[in-house]
């Protein structure tokens, strides 16, 4: 009752009240300089929190529709923050993985567990490590994630450690340098400072260093994704097709039926290219006719 009640406030009676009058249309407002990391953020409505999860909820997402005739390209970067992490740390196995076009998943799992043959259960349990160590997921966390003892998710975690040294290292390397100039930057060269870390301590030091550590990571995502916007503002200038939305690692087009074959590619190609890191961007494309065929 709480979650349906939830959808029905938040959305399906909010939603029609923000339509502008004069274009039948729900304009968001973005923000350039509220998220911390970079990202833009939206309000009025906020619409990169529309859900996805539930069949409920899915609906809501279907009721988003483009112009008459038109359709909906959803172009989305593709495990962007562990790809900047392979650039940023040079771990020779996400490298190399990311390189030949692996499932990093599945090679985790398979280093992890030092077998070859991984269940999709066994990869689950790895791509909640591979991404909770982004976010400075401790073994409290991620036993609970799991379903395994502390002392467990605990070994997990220092394998893991142990065979992807180069991350351990970077996040190490990382903190010292926040400690001692008080910010970190991105792939190209953005602060994101810390001024006060020096005199933090216990848990709120812990806290701003896992920030500290992340920081670079989300921070070039979202410079990724601006630079991504810039260029397919230029590109999109020849044609009819509307960037309509950005929702953190997605973009949202509205395309008519004459451009939709070549401007699939080219969007793909446009941010992919938006900056060249040492393993490859790559980028999912969907359509469709609402918002819920398009992802």
């Amino acid at each position: 009752h709480r979650t349906l009640a939830k959808l029905k406030s938040t959305y399906v009676d909010a939603l029609p009240t923000l339509i502008n009058s004069k274009t039948q249309r729900i304009h968001t407002d973005y923000n350039q300089t509220v998220a911390v990391t970079g990202r833009l953020s939206s309000s009025n409505p906020n619409l990169q929190n529309i859900p996805i999860r539930t069949a409920f909820s899915r609906r809501i997402r279907a009721a988003f529709l483009p112009e008459p005739g038109w359709s909906l390209v959803s172009a989305d970067y593709s495990q962007i923050e562990l790809r900047i992490l392979a650039h940023l740390s040079q771990e020779p196995e996400l490298v190399k993985a990311y390189n030949r076009g692996d499932d990093v998943h599945t090679r985790t799992a398979q280093i992890l567990l030092e077998k070859e043959e991984i269940s999709s259960e066994e990869r689950r349990l790895a791509k909640i490590i591979n991404y909770g160590v982004i976010y400075g997921m401790g073994p409290q966390k991620f036993s609970r994630d799991i379903g395994v003892s502390v002392a467990e998710a605990k070994k997990f975690i220092d394998a893991f450690n142990n065979r992807y040294s180069r991350i351990f290292s970077y996040m190490q390397s990382v903190e010292a340098e926040v400690e001692e100039k008080g910010f970190v930057t991105t792939v190209n060269g953005r602060r994101r400072y810390f001024r006060d870390i020096k005199r933090l301590s216990g848990h709120h030091k812990a806290g701003a260093l896992r920030s500290a550590v992340n920081a670079p990571i989300q921070g070039t995502s979202a410079d990724i994704i601006k630079i991504a916007m810039i260029k397919l503002h230029e590109l999109l200038r020849d044609y009819q097709a509307r960037l309509l939305l950005q929702v953190h690692d997605e973009l949202v087009f509205e395309v008519p039926p004459n451009e939709l074959e070549i401007l699939q590619s080219l969007i793909k190609s446009e941010m992919e290219s938006a900056m060249s890191l040492s393993v490859p961007l790559v980028v999912d494309v969907h359509l469709g006719k609402n918002w819920m065929e398009a992802k």
